[in-house]
């Protein structure tokens, strides 16, 4: 059965849907047959793997309500191994909706019991927020990776994302792990990178991936075409850093299973 792994940063601007895409993509790129899953109604790892026209298209929001299976609303992408439950805007209107909800915390959980078995990675891209969307990608996942940018504020909000982890474990998936906390956006002539990359690896020496993602105009002009970085230049800096990224989270998954991976 597929690992399911939760992109989460309730702070904006740190590379969370970014890490999402072109980890998805080249998980995909390795032959892992993977599944991303656009929880944010923003949509944007949905425009980024080129999906734009949704109108009369189910998205996550259907399977959310429950109008809809997850496997009528999964659209190939540009790579064979790497499917997509896009998101559209009107996911907006499923927290408000959900309110008096039935077991609300376990929508998407439910919705990906059918299908994970037909993936080896089930990626959820989250929305840059600690609402019921981001609660039901957690419950649904086994483990959580943290997207940290590599700047003054890093830090900032670390702890409140922990602290609603732990109440996750405590009161709707006591299973979550921490998988790990990836650096981007890594300038390697700004001295504040590395003392932010510093400072993160030694408040959290075993949490921390070895990869760093670099800030790459190739990364940054990718989600404007439509594509991954691994797909619109495979040989860039950026790529190779997601590709290295998707090598210690494929080495990662026995340790953690038997380890519990928690901060």
């Amino acid at each position: 059965m597929g690992r399911v792994l939760c992109i989460a940063n309730q702070k904006g601007g740190v590379g969370k849907t970014t890490t999402a895409v072109n980890l998805a993509a080249s998980l995909a790129v390795m032959q892992k047959r993977s599944l991303l899953v656009d929880m944010d109604p923003q949509g944007s790892a949905t425009s980024g793997m080129g999906t734009r026209d949704l109108v009369d298209r189910p998205t996550t929001y259907d399977i959310i309500m429950g109008e809809r299976s997850a496997r009528e609303v999964i659209l190939p992408t540009q790579l064979e191994q790497l499917h997509l439950l896009p998101a559209h805007r009107d996911l907006v209107g499923a927290e408000v909706e959900l309110v008096s909800a039935l077991a609300r915390e376990f929508r998407l959980g439910e919705a990906l019991k059918s299908v994970r078995g037909d993936y080896d990675f089930v990626l959820i891209d989250c929305p840059p927020s600690l609402g019921l969307l981001t609660v039901n990608g957690l419950t649904a996942a086994d483990g959580v990776l943290i997207p940290l940018q590599c700047e003054y504020y890093a830090l900032e909000g670390l702890s409140a994302l922990m602290d609603t982890i732990q109440l996750i474990r405590e009161r709707l998936n006591p299973s979550l792990t921490v998988e790990g906390i990836v650096l981007t956006m890594f300038d390697t002539r700004n001295s504040l990178s590395h003392q932010v990359s510093d400072e993160v690896r030694r408040h959290f020496p075993d949490q921390v991936y070895r990869t760093v993602i670099p800030r790459n105009v190739r990364v940054s002009e990718s989600p404007s075409h439509g594509l991954p970085v691994t797909v619109y230049d495979p040989t860039s800096r950026g790529a190779q850093a997601y590709l290295d990224l998707a090598r210690e989270v494929v080495d990662r998954v026995p340790k953690a299973d038997s380890a519990g991976g928690s901060l």
